[in-house]
């Protein structure tokens, strides 16, 4: 079994998205019983809330609902327990290292990391914008899952 966490601040725009849109991937290539995706939030500002309805709203729209998702902070278990966390950005990959468990650090990186979208290295937070960021964030995630998922078949699951 392959565990992957994706981690952003508050657990409610861009990892819900990213564990959805993940989900919705693994799913369609067969692979439920061999992946197990999750997200969590560095901070603890939204645990136990529902996602942002913005960007609910796009993720459906997308075919990758998040509504039953509640946000949670990501806790010392999640370092032992899960073999990806990638961070939305390079602030929340910061915050992400100070908390890690010695020998732990190579578990950690940034999801744009398996996006072939040039000029992008990081998932912008959306939250205090408009629509259109979600929108930008949905396309940026939804290319890194692709070659996220392709790794993992490659390196994981042989």
């Amino acid at each position: 079994m392959v565990r992957v966490l994706f981690v952003c601040l508050g657990n409610i725009c861009r990892s819900p998205m990213a564990q959805a849109a993940f989900e919705r991937r693994v799913a369609e290539s067969g692979l439920e019983s061999e992946v197990q995706v999750d997200s969590a939030g560095t901070g603890p500002w939204h645990v136990g809330e529902a996602p942002d309805p913005r960007a609910a709203e796009i993720a459906a729209e997308r075919g990758y609902p998040i509504t039953h998702q509640r946000g949670r902070q990501i806790s010392a278990e999640d370092y032992e327990g899960f073999d990806y966390i990638l961070a939305m950005d390079r602030e929340n990959l910061a915050n992400l290292r100070l908390e890690c468990p010695s020998g732990l650090h190579h578990k950690l990186q940034l999801l744009m990391d398996y996006s072939d979208l040039p000029g992008y290295p990081e998932v912008p937070d959306p939250y205090h914008g408009g629509e259109e960021g979600f929108e930008i964030v949905a396309d940026l995630i939804e290319s890194a899952v692709r070659g996220l998922l392709s790794h993992i078949r490659q390196n994981d699951l042989q």
